[in-house]
């Protein structure tokens, strides 16, 4: 298996300053999953506030996720020349400054610049914490690194609807938006606390000038964008498609397909609870084994078994809950598994850009599932929403089997 600057700074880095990097980063990803939510969660009151029709802002919505995937990988880029910490600030500060905005004007036009700033600040994130863990973390806790990290963004969507929802009830739209644009540069300044003069240098995640074979290898375009890299895109956007499926539609599907109400949400938040805890969980797992494409094709195999029953079966609502419920704790147990398949597959010193690359999966299923899962559900079948949640598990868990074959014939000591 490759080394990264992780493994070659690893005699250097504290289990301190370690524990500073993970905070820095886990309060970037809350942020980031928290202002993914700020418009959608909002859209009522947007509508009734600047006069325009769901479908003007929905043209918003796409706008903030074609942004985020067209800028993402030469945000990667970015990432690996200039450093992780100064990019990560600089989104957090630009998310913010967007909401902030937002909440002193009363212009549609505003509102698609907002989202352009959105989603131009969202870009930055994945490939700069990604970056900063792989490059900052050591090999034996990187596992329970990456579960973190997934784990805080799962946290900051959850939170977000009850928070905004809350301040908007009290204080008004631009109160929501406000508070919520402060958050970004609050946790910036929790990204930047730790780069003291010692640190500095190491903080930088750009490409070590030290090795001249690897200055040779991430200079050159060929040597990141290869075939595992491409496979591995199309393994986030597949699950993206997944995750839309539940996250966008299972409420409306449930109701229609089961004739429940209530049960709805409640099964909908059993899945991301258990997925939540299901993350935490998998840090230690994906520490502990070293194949980590056999773990993560197991483990949405499972997650797609649980998620059949509701596609296909009438179940009582106890049943429904619970259905869902495993579906979430097994999907989440291997997401640290999938984030090390993205870290065995990116050259020294290249993590920003392979996960800037491999990223820009999610916002290709942002952009086509939902229209996908209207789709269905304006021809009536919403038990198909589940179903095509279930493929897109099923062909997940293949590229995983395929990837951990592909890993293995590069480094057959990797076992």
């Amino acid at each position: 298996m490759p080394t990264d600057t992780a493994q070659s700074m690893s005699g250097r880095a504290t289990p301190a300053r370690e524990n500073e990097t993970l905070i820095a980063v886990a309060s970037a990803h809350l942020i980031s999953h928290f202002y993914m939510m700020v418009l959608p969660v909002l859209l009522p009151l947007l509508k009734e506030r600047l006069n325009v029709s769901f479908l003007d802002l929905a043209f918003a919505l796409t706008l903030f996720s074609i942004v985020t995937g067209l800028t993402q990988a030469p945000m990667g880029f970015l990432v690996d020349k200039a450093g992780a910490r100064p990019i990560l600030a600089a989104g957090l500060f630009l998310g913010g400054f967007a909401f902030v905005s937002l909440a002193l004007s009363t212009s549609y036009p505003w509102l698609l610049l907002v989202a352009l700033l959105g989603g131009l600040a969202n870009s930055v994130y994945h490939p700069a914490d990604y970056a900063l863990v792989t490059n900052r973390i050591s090999e034996e806790r990187i596992g329970r690194a990456f579960s973190v990290h997934t784990f805080a963004g799962f946290l900051g969507g959850a939170a977000a609807p009850l928070a905004l929802l809350t301040l908007a009830d009290k204080g008004g739209l631009e109160t929501a938006l406000v508070c919520a644009g402060l958050l970004g540069p609050a946790a910036a300044i929790v990204v930047l606390l730790p780069r003291g003069a010692a640190a500095a240098g190491r903080d930088r995640t750009a490409q070590p000038a030290a090795d001249p074979s690897t200055k040779t290898t991430t200079k050159t375009l060929g040597h990141i964008v290869t075939p595992t890299v491409l496979a591995l895109t199309v393994f986030f956007t597949l699950l993206a498609l997944a995750n839309s499926a539940i996250f966008s539609f299972s409420v409306v599907a449930l109701i229609a397909a089961h004739e429940v109400s209530a049960a709805a949400n409640a099964a909908l938040t059993a899945y991301l609870a258990a997925t939540a805890a299901g993350v935490l969980l998998g840090g230690a797992l994906a520490d502990r084994i070293h194949r980590h494409g056999d773990a993560a094709a197991i483990g949405f195999g499972l997650s797609a078994l649980a998620m059949l029953l509701v596609a296909t079966l009438t179940l009582s609502t106890p049943a429904l809950i619970l259905a869902m419920g495993v579906s979430g704790i097994i999907f989440g147990l291997v997401q640290p598994a999938r984030d090390m398949l993205v870290r065995r597959a990116a050259p020294p010193g290249a993590a920003g850009r392979v996960f800037g690359i491999v990223s820009t999966g999610f916002n290709i299923g942002g952009i086509f599932g939902p229209l996908l899962f209207g789709w269905l559900m304006d021809r009536g079948e919403p038990r198909w929403v589940f179903g095509a949640a279930v493929i897109f598990m099923g062909l997940t868990a293949l590229f995983g089997l395929l990837e951990d074959r592909r890993g293995r014939r590069r480094y057959p000591l990797d076992r």
